[in-house]
């Protein structure tokens, strides 16, 4: 009535907190899914932070990635990423139309949950998570350790739901009530960590490697077919990281999506911008964005290596693998496959780590 709400309780529940959503479960709303809130946020404190990265929520149809994606543009955000968050039946429906937009998907399941009959939401993460994993775009899934929110361990259930989210090709476990306003925030970090590594330590990088092979096909593009040549060449030189060097990403994101057994060491080449009336140089942004993909360990160089001719790509090289070594993924003699481009071409090496 008017501007209240009349809602009728159909059964007893406690709402603890002071922020409430209020979803609409299987309706059509014809709201614009970027408000004007929104937008006077980004403008403000988004540009000021130059955000790497928006959640655009409740998306439901690629319209709403393209609309996002312009008004970055005016606010000269244009390299700030978007992950489409996924939460209704009709964002579901146009899901093949939002992944190829969007630089991400985040599965809400906990609205999703609500939309979907239960026993169709596992359904829809499986198919969410092959279609990212195979087009390589970063898929999160969310609400996996709501009760510890509450406790200070997770249930049977929970710890199985988060392996196998990483075995089905998750690229990233968003934590919400636990961590925000949970009792154990520091606790949920450290298991649900915990479980992802045990995960991934029996993950089937060969069989995904294979399927996105077939997906990509034949003739492969010049592109993909240097990204699968560094991941086959590091399973059969028993190398134990690939390094590649990148100004953009993109190269680190393409390996990457063939899932090597490996890590994947992305060194981020600072690059020069410029609009004609001031330079700048890029970098950091490209490097943050890379710790959302899987397997991805982004470092980023000195500028010196984007303006001066004198420190060469072999320093920045043998820094970049000792700075591996610290973070415990290299030791003496490993083997490592170099990606880097010389002019032209693009180059496979294998170097043997001397510390």
């Amino acid at each position: 009535k008017g501007s209240d709400i009349i809602c009728r309780v159909k059964n007893s529940a406690t709402l603890p907190g002071f922020i409430f959503n209020v979803h609409f479960s299987k309706v059509k709303i014809n709201l614009p899914t970027v408000t004007d809130t929104d937008k006077q946020i980004i403008s403000t404190w988004g540009t000021r932070n130059r955000i790497d990265l928006i959640s655009l929520h409740c998306t439901r149809h690629a319209d709403d990635v393209r609309e996002m994606r312009a008004f970055l543009a005016t606010q000269d955000l244009q390299e700030t990423q978007i992950f489409a968050k996924v939460e209704t039946v009709e964002g579901l429906k146009h899901f093949d139309e939002i992944l190829k937009e969007a630089d991400g998907v985040i599965v809400s399941r906990g609205n999703l949950g609500i939309d979907l009959p239960p026993e169709k939401v596992f359904l829809f993460q499986k198919s969410a998570l092959y279609k990212g994993n195979m087009v390589g775009k970063p898929v999160i899934i969310t609400r996996v350790v709501d009760s510890m929110a509450r406790n200070l361990r997770p249930t049977r259930a929970e710890a199985t739901d988060v392996a196998n989210a990483v075995l089905d090709g998750a690229d990233g476990i968003l934590l919400g009530a636990e961590t925000f306003g949970g009792l154990y925030p520091v606790e949920a970090i450290k298991i649900v960590r915990k479980i992802c590594s045990e995960a991934e330590c029996v993950y089937n990088h060969y069989i995904t490697f294979k399927r996105v092979c077939k997906y990509v096909g034949e003739p492969m593009a010049h592109e993909e077919s240097v990204a699968s040549s560094a991941v086959r060449l590091a399973s059969i030189v028993n190398a134990s990281m690939i390094a590649v060097f990148t100004t953009s990403g993109e190269e680190a994101r393409l390996i990457a999506k063939y899932r090597p057994p490996v890590p994947v060491l992305a060194i981020v080449i600072p690059h020069v911008k410029t609009n004609s009336v001031k330079w700048t140089i890029a970098g950091s942004m490209q490097a943050r964005q890379l710790l959302g993909v899987r397997g991805v360990f982004p470092v980023l160089t000195s500028p010196d290596v984007a303006t001066s001719v004198a420190v060469s790509e072999e320093s920045v090289l043998k820094l970049s693998l000792h700075h591996g070594k610290m973070m415990g993924l290299l030791k003496h003699n490993d083997k490592v496959v170099v990606f880097q481009k010389i002019l032209d071409s693009s180059v496979l090496r294998i170097v043997e780590f001397e510390d």
